[in-house]
């Protein structure tokens, strides 16, 4: 029964392509959905860490980049981060933005406000920081002092460095080695995107853009 839904799907998307691009976006959006849902509810109401998430877990369809329809005030170039949808937007202009899914921080480390990219870094070094270091410890894990870049650095494979009027806020934007938990609330208030959109975004970003948390 499923199989034969999926011939359906597959002929339905054919004839809705062949009718018109902004239709068959509408239909493979619907038919992605559908064979991949959004499952974040069943991580409502939890203080979650990385490690509770699944590893075998698929990121619902929702959250692969797309470029979309976006009406803002905010000039190309800016980056507009909505915590609350798991979307980031890298704004295009003329009413139309690239959209990343995101994981957020969890439940007591999320934050809004403007801010602006202070620098940038290509499999960055990760230093935690002290407080994440103690808090890490009374939960049993012990961080390094210093982890060089690579595939199982938690920052990823690109980092995008927050700074705001004193400076640096030690937020960043950047990859991650749980890919797993995008569109999910699961960071120390850090935004995070899988590593290929993270490479993606740090092609489009200059130092010095508007980063805006809504």
């Amino acid at each position: 029964m499923r199989g034969s839904r999926l011939i359906f799907a597959a002929v339905m998307g054919m004839a809705v392509a062949a009718s018109g691009a902004a239709r068959a976006e509408s239909f493979f959006d619907a038919l992605g959905d559908l064979l991949s849902p959004d499952d974040s509810s069943q991580y409502d109401n939890r203080v979650l860490y990385p490690g509770d998430v699944p590893r075998q877990r698929v990121v619902p369809f929702r959250y692969h980049r797309q470029e979309v329809d976006y009406q803002t005030n905010q000039p190309a170039g800016t980056v507009v981060i909505d915590p609350d949808e798991h979307f980031l937007y890298f704004v295009l202009g003329g009413g139309e933005a690239i959209r990343y899914g995101i994981g957020v921080g969890r439940t007591g480390f999320g934050w809004r406000g403007t801010v602006r990219v202070g620098n940038k870094a290509e499999w960055p070094v990760w230093t935690p920081p002290p407080v994440m270091i103690a808090r890490e410890r009374q939960r049993g894990h012990k961080l390094p002092p210093m982890m060089a870049g690579g595939p199982q650095n938690p920052l990823g494979a690109r980092a995008m460095y927050l700074y705001g009027n004193g400076g640096d806020t030690g937020f960043r934007i950047h990859g991650t080695s749980e890919p797993w938990t995008i569109g999910l609330n699961v960071s120390s208030g850090c935004i995070r995107l899988i590593n290929d959109d993270v490479i993606d975004l740090y092609d489009h970003v200059k130092v010095g853009a508007k980063v805006v948390v809504l």
